[in-house]
């Protein structure tokens, strides 16, 4: 059934993120009819995944006025209604979970078991916007005064434009997607060339749920096309997940309109393994955390800092975990990584591992492109670089594959200069026993989030946020919702 939808395909999209997002090369092609197309490769078989008809500047503005006209419908809704949809469309998400789950691995490349936790990420962080909009969203009364009536309301702010990338393409999409629809908003989703069908299993999922046509479209355009989107007077926020060239772009888009947008751009995240860790869970956690995916994570460990006492043993133990990985078909069960989702990035990562070579560092595992033993699939080996320092790419410039660079430090101080030299802000990770030295540490990490003895993970309560080139606005926790709707003074003299 898979083979009938497959064709040969030259994927001419860029780097990593950049090809979600909007300002970006899309994959975009002419079919026979002449019409554009968005096709999009599978990165095993390097055949045609999908072929996605695109939608013209003229089609695009219909979308933005249907989508308009559903949410002036939807924003005097009650809450109780748009909460029931949003598990409608959760429930669509599970009882269709194969189907999806398989689309996002002939797509990107993710083994089948971890696209279907991706839907189970989708129920967990659905359900918890759920449980906070109550609160999110209700008004704030103020202490009485006499003679007068007075409170703050919050009201949706329009359309939501929500450009989601393929890494994670539907938990990245409900962190704009469900705190819009709940707020009162529709959403216009226009996902990355990698993963197109994402977007139309939403806008479907929505209308099963029994929302008003339009509330969630898919939006199909040609890059060109997404900055008149934006410029639409109907659009009331903008959220982007991609490259910070890119999210620069979007920046100054919105800014010609002072509408606002929420920003997840790059990231290089960092682990500091201290003295007092227990270096098993220290070691299987952080390899997991940089592997996962094939490193293919806004949140993926980059670079990690070990104490000088555990540091060859920490290296030992984690080369022995990354040997064991099954490189192959998604498909097969016993696949633990899948291939790179992007044609160029096994020859991105092959220049950074070759950098640091260069310069001084041992690669203990991978370090090239490969194949599996079936001669399939863009692949690179998932590689662990040692003993590196901050002159090289490696430890400076967002991976974003299955590539972690080690190196070791004297003491807390000496890891957190390390940790905080970065362009970039997302999370930073501390492995140790002692709460006191992760409170310590915590306040002195530049970074939007810190893990203790975890990492790579989305807690749906908590606000989801970076700092420096990392990008800016919040998602996910209470705060999630603040992008989605406006505040309203009402001073009524009685």
């Amino acid at each position: 059934k898979m083979a009938a939808r497959l064709r040969p395909f030259i994927d001419l999209t860029p780097r990593t993120r950049q090809a979600s997002l909007a300002f970006s090369r899309a994959g975009a092609r002419r079919g026979l009819s002449g019409a554009a197309m968005i096709q999009t490769d599978n990165p095993y078989t390097g055949e045609i995944a999908c072929s996605v008809p695109v939608v013209g500047p003229e089609g695009a503005m219909r979308l933005v006025e249907q989508s308009a006209a559903a949410q002036r419908e939807w924003a005097i809704s009650p809450l109780e209604k748009r909460i029931e949809t949003v598990k409608g469309m959760m429930a669509y998400f599970e009882a269709n979970k194969d189907t999806i789950a398989a689309d996002i691995s002939m797509m990107m490349g993710k083994p089948l078991n971890q696209a279907k936790g991706e839907i189970g990420g989708v129920t967990e962080r659905g359900n918890a916007f759920c449980d906070l909009a109550p609160a999110a969203l209700a008004d704030d009364m103020l202490p009485e005064k006499e003679g007068f009536f007075r409170k703050i309301a919050r009201e949706p702010v329009g359309v939501v434009l929500s450009i989601a990338p393929w890494n994670y393409p539907l938990l990245t999409g409900v962190n704009s997607i469900i705190p819009g629809v709940l707020s009162g908003n529709s959403v216009l989703v226009k996902h990355s060339p990698r993963t197109p069908l994402c977007a139309d299993h939403f806008e479907k999922a929505f209308l099963e749920a029994g929302a008003p046509e339009g509330l969630v479209k898919a939006l199909h355009v040609e890059n060109e096309t997404v900055e008149s989107v934006i410029q639409a007077t109907q659009v009331g926020t903008v959220s982007f997940t991609g490259s910070v060239a890119t999210g620069h772009k979007v920046y100054s888009s919105v800014a010609k309109r002072f509408i606002d947008c929420t920003l997840e751009l790059g990231g290089k995240d960092a682990a500091y393994v201290a003295d007092d860790a227990n270096l098993d869970q220290a070691v299987e956690t952080l390899v997991d955390g940089a592997f996962y995916n094939a490193g293919q994570s806004c949140c993926g460990i980059e670079r990690i800092y070990v104490a000088e006492s555990l540091y060859e043993v920490f290296l030992e133990k984690a080369s022995k975990i990354v040997s064991s990985y099954v490189l192959g078909d998604p498909f097969d069960p016993n696949t633990t990584m899948g291939p790179v989702a992007m044609p160029d990035q096994p020859a991105f990562l092959h220049a950074q591992v070759d950098d640091a070579k260069a310069k001084g560092a041992r690669v203990l595992n991978g370090g090239s492109p490969a194949s599996d033993a079936a001669g399939k699939g863009r692949f690179f080996l998932p590689t662990i670089v040692a003993d590196c320092s901050h002159d090289m790419d490696i430890m400076r410039e967002e991976s974003f594959g299955p590539v972690v660079a080690v190196m070791p430090v004297k003491d807390d101080e000496h890891a957190l200069t390390l940790m905080n030299d970065s362009k970039y802000g997302l999370t930073a990770v501390l492995f140790t026993t002692s709460a006191e030295r992760a409170h310590a540490m915590t306040p002195q990490l530049e970074a939007g989030t810190v893990f203790m003895n975890r990492c790579d993970y989305l807690d749906p309560l908590l606000p989801w946020s970076g700092v420096k080139d990392t990008g800016k606005g919040v998602s996910l926790s209470m705060h999630g919702f603040r992008a989605y709707n406006r505040l309203k003074g009402y001073h009524f003299k009685l």
